[in-house]
């Protein structure tokens, strides 16, 4: 990758979250292990398309011989982060037919009435597939602990289900990649109002985001708590700087394609005589 500017420190060390981590003093601006600026950012987000695109075939073909490894990315962030960005741009060199996105909405009534786990369960990715969450069962921690709807036992018998279903998907085969977007709320405000000034955008613009915004702390308070209950070594959690959504993308394209790295792929050895082959179709 000649001209390129690669991370000076990869990040799965830079941005996965340790022990006494403070989310109030993560810089949302800042670019860590990265000396490039936009433009090497957005160089190097298409270089790696290929490398992106050849390990997710590779989960993808494991699977069709009996390989039972997945990938999970979940995403979450307050309104305005970019996880379409994500998606839109990391994901999109990858084959459509291996890869499983769930955007999990307000539950219905009918999901009301199993326990929060129970809608999760049925979107978790099948072998050989890249599954991505935009928002999850995380919401059921955050929201539900910002506006009161749980009571603070519940919400910590939450945190324990959480950890024992990661914890059964991860002895299933599923890599766990955990992603919360942290943008500053000055951030989000200008978003907000970009989104106003654009005819385009307004499809985008929600009131319900400004009323949301109006609980920013007791939100910023949820994530520390969902961070420091829920951050194991089964499934850690990457808290990334989004306030440059280049950035963003390229640091999640890297968790992604070291997430799918650390499954040790292979390429199915052929389950024929390939000279054979060879010659048959010559002859045909």
């Amino acid at each position: 990758m000649a001209g390129l500017v690669e991370f000076d420190q990869h990040p799965s060390e830079t941005l996965r979250i340790g022990s006494g981590f403070s989310l109030a003093d993560a810089d949302p601006e800042a670019t860590p292990g990265y000396s490039g600026n936009k433009t090497d950012g957005q160089n190097i987000l298409a270089e790696l398309d290929g490398a992106l695109a050849e390990l997710q075939e590779k989960l993808f073909a494991e699977s069709r011989f009996g390989g039972k490894k997945r990938l999970l990315l979940i995403l979450q962030a307050m309104d305005t982060a970019g996880k379409g960005g994500i998606v839109n741009h990391v994901m999109a060199p990858m084959d459509p037919q291996g890869v499983q996105f769930k955007a999990f909405k307000a539950p219905t009534e009918e999901e009301k009435s199993y326990d929060f786990l129970w809608r999760i369960e049925k979107a978790v990715p099948a072998a050989g597939m890249v599954g991505i969450f935009d928002r999850s069962h995380y919401e059921d921690v955050l929201i539900h602990r910002v506006h009161n709807w749980a009571t603070p036992e519940e919400i910590k018998r939450r945190y324990r289900a959480i950890n024992e279903f990661e914890a059964r998907q991860t002895d299933a085969g599923t890599k766990i990649l955990k992603v919360m977007l942290n943008i500053s709320k000055a951030e989000q405000k200008a978003r907000l109002l970009a989104r106003l000034d654009n005819p385009g955008k307004h499809w985008k613009y929600s009131s319900g985001d400004l009323k949301e915004r109006a609980f920013w702390n007791d939100y910023m308070d949820a994530y520390q708590a969902a961070f420091d209950q829920t951050n194991t070594e089964a499934a850690p959690w990457h808290v990334v700087p989004a306030n440059k959504k280049w950035f963003a993308r390229i640091a999640v394209q890297q968790l992604v394609m070291g997430a799918l790295t650390d499954l040790r792929l292979e390429w199915p050895k052929a389950q024929f005589d390939v000279p054979i082959e060879r010659e048959l179709v010559d002859r045909s």
